[in-house]
């Protein structure tokens, strides 16, 4: 019988859903739904619809799916539209705490747009114990209650060491038929305003987000499917709709995060920019070391305790129209083709001799936005995709490409005309303003994660991507690719999410204890998600100016164990791929170590400096048997070892590798690898937390195992 993983993606305009083959990875089918906003129960009808139409018509049975999730622009939308739950806050403290605890859990009205705010109404109750103060709490739900809140928040300044004061208030607040959350269920941070302002925000979102929440699973059950539904999150990874139905803010932005999960997994990419582009926007995120980078979400300007994937976007895409004032190209976007209701002009049979006119898209608008008219009254838009066709820029077979460039030139030279050139110079300078305003960011986020131009490479997905990824990669002098079914990656890259979890903590000096226990508890949250034990990864993760712990669990599901696997590859085969990627000739690269899947080619680049000294620098490739590059750096040392005796390979190891700085020692990038597991241990600040992180890890590992023991920069 086959094992198919369903991918749903709702996005602003359509609901798209695709079905994978979980061991061939292989996408056996994709359907399309306009989203239904303005449906009974909103967009609940489209994922129902689109799920219906994709195992019906493809013959998929319900006992065929192993996996089941999608992602929603619902928690996003609700923000920006204003469309959330009143709440009410209920903070708690003793006589001593009273003065701050009222001043840092007291979260104003929280504005989401420029006539749209997140309405609070503040409690504050005196007490050490709850079950003692059982009757204030009782009065001050009613209260809050009749002003109009609809979900209560409990919070307390150190609710995060001891979260049963906060638990008592959701409970009583549950009692009278009341959605409740506390800001121990958001985050395990100190820092009580912003512990609180996230609580707040994720109560807002509840009422909402549950509805669909049952509306979407009984739909699931109701087709026969038995595997659980997982909801997408805004860090790339998935959780079980139950943990969405506590924490409905980590689904913020989880359709951004889809295209990269899709992007990691379908296309295992392992260091890069990606860049999503549509028909208005382009959305940008890094990928480094296979993870992506992540960040602290903002709500209305303030800080919360959310941690999201740090996307870049600019009003730039495929669609993008083309503004004129004066007779010349003054900007691109950021108004779209579709924003304006018109066709793009190079999908478009525009007839000869077209009127070039300039309109305002929106009320608000100048009239500096170019469209053609023709003779019989039709419209179609200027656009960017239109001048990356014209320039032959966009790969064949491409989504945006476009095979008949009549169209595209004959609009392009009216604009032509109207600004003094010819129809190509017209379109290489809109491409390059566009390209400009890209790169920018691009570069920004080279700079900002010390990313290697030597291994870099710019990965296009999104329905643009090759209107806009080709042209940029060619003026960045970076490698560039556009990646498999890119209109749908972010739907696919839902069907293909792994299982994540991430606990933070505040502490100031994290001892090994420290490390053990949060490291246990990000593996009981990630099982408890539908990881399998065997596929848990951990990385720990200390952030010494913040006084922040943090463990992040990734892992998959149990039909996922062992499928993921492509054909092994021969040593030549590897070794081929090594090369193509150090861009050495063959006897510049050697292999240098292997362990498990994993094989370690190294590249040696040597140069001479003034023409005299000769300089000499190492890079690495961890490359896995299937023969994704899984690590791109340079090298600074490595070790060949067993489980029985790393202790004394990592102080050699990193007594070779270590440098010294003001601000004194300073550890290399620590990696290890064995069996089928790469450890990244990069975040973890001396050799005493590498080592006893390392001892947990290797608990159950035969002592004659190998391992790989690998320092970078």
């Amino acid at each position: 019988m086959r094992q198919i993983r369903i991918g749903i993606d709702v996005g602003g305009t359509f609901t798209d859903a695709v079905a994978i083959d979980n061991k061939t990875l292989e996408l056996i089918a994709w359907e399309k739904i306009p989203t239904t906003h303005d449906s009974l129960n909103g967009v609940a009808d489209g994922i129902i619809n689109v799920l219906q139409n994709i195992l019906q018509k493809n013959a998929i049975l319900p006992e065929e799916v192993v996996f089941i999730a999608h992602s929603t622009t619902q928690a996003t939308n609700a923000l920006l539209e204003g469309d959330v739950a009143k709440v009410g806050i209920i903070a708690i403290g003793s006589k001593d705490e009273a003065l701050s605890v009222r001043t840092m859990g007291n979260i104003d009205n929280i504005p989401l747009s420029s006539d749209k705010t997140l309405q609070t109404f503040f409690s504050f109750i005196e007490m050490q114990d709850a079950q003692n103060a059982a009757e204030k709490i009782d009065k001050a739900i009613n209260t809050l209650s009749d002003s109009g809140a609809e979900v209560i928040v409990a919070t307390e300044a150190y609710g995060v060491d001891d979260p049963n004061n906060e638990k008592f208030v959701i409970e009583a607040a549950h009692n009278k038929g009341l959605y409740a959350t506390g800001g121990h269920e958001v985050s395990k941070l100190y820092g009580l305003k912003v512990r609180t302002r996230t609580a707040v925000v994720n109560a807002c979102l509840i009422p909402r987000m549950i509805e669909t929440a049952d509306m979407t699973e009984s739909c699931v059950k109701n087709s026969g499917i038995n595997s659980p539904l997982m909801i997408m999150r805004c860090d790339g990874g998935v959780m079980t709709i139950d943990e969405m139905r506590r924490r409905p803010i980590l689904t913020m932005m989880s359709g951004l995060a889809a295209g990269v999960a899709g992007a990691l997994m379908y296309e295992k990419l392992s260091d890069g920019i990606f860049l999503e582009s549509g028909g208005t926007s382009t959305d940008i995120s890094v990928i480094r070391d296979g993870r992506v980078i992540i960040r602290y979400g903002q709500i209305g300007g303030h800080k919360t305790y959310i941690s999201s994937l740090d996307v870049r976007t600019l009003g730039i895409a495929g669609g993008s129209m083309i503004r004129i004032k004066d007779n010349k190209i003054i900007d691109v976007g950021p108004r779209s083709a579709h924003i304006a209701g018109l066709p793009y002009e190079v999908f478009s049979d525009i007839p000869v001799s077209p009127q070039l006119e300039l309109i305002a898209p929106l009320e608000d608008d100048e009239k500096e936005f170019a469209i053609i008219i023709g003779a019989d009254g039709r419209k179609a838009s200027l656009t960017l995709a239109g001048a990356a066709n014209l320039l032959g820029c966009v790969p064949e077979n491409d989504y945006a490409f476009c095979t008949d460039k009549k169209a595209v030139f004959t609009a392009w030279q009216a604009l032509g005309d109207m600004i003094g050139c010819s129809a190509q110079d017209a379109a290489r300078r809109a491409m390059d303003m566009a390209a400009g305003k890209i790169r920018e960011v691009v570069s920004q986020l080279i700079s900002d994660y010390d990313l290697s131009a030597e291994v870099l490479c710019l990965a296009g997905g999104g329905g643009s991507a090759g209107a806009i990824v080709p042209y940029l990669g060619e003026k960045m002098n970076i490698e560039w690719k556009i990646v498999r079914n890119a209109p749908i990656i972010s739907t696919i890259g839902v069907a293909m999410a792994m299982i994540r979890e991430v606990v933070e903590r505040t502490v100031a000096d994290p001892t090994d204890d420290d490390i053990k226990s949060i490291r246990r508890e990000a593996m009981e949250q990630v099982m408890r998600n539908g990881a399998s034990e065997r596929t848990v990864e951990i990385t720990v993760e200390i952030e010494k100016n913040a006084n922040i712990l943090r463990a992040i669990a990734i892992g998959t599901n149990e039909f996922q164990c062992g499928n993921l696997s492509a054909e092994t590859l021969s040593e030549n085969e590897l070794s081929e791929i090594a090369i193509k990627s150090l861009g050495l000739s063959d006897e510049c690269v050697s292999k240098v170590a292997a362990a498990g899947k994993w094989h370690i080619f190294e590249g040696i680049y040597e140069k001479k400096f003034l023409g005299l000294f000769p300089i000499r620098k190492r890079y690495i490739r961890v490359i896995d048997r299937n023969g994704v590059i899984c690590l791109q750096r340079k090298s600074l040392g490595l070790a060949l070892t067993t489980r029985g005796q790393f202790r004394e390979d990592v102080r050699i190891l990193f007594d070779e590798t270590v440098s010294y700085d003001s601000a004194g020692e300073k550890l290399p990038d620590l990696f290890v690898y064995y069996g089928e597991k790469q450890l990244n241990l990069s975040g973890l600040t001396n050799q005493k937390q590498i080592i006893s992180v390392l001892e947990t890890e290797l608990d159950m590992v035969a002592d004659d195992e190998k391992l790989i023991l690998l320092a970078v920069e």
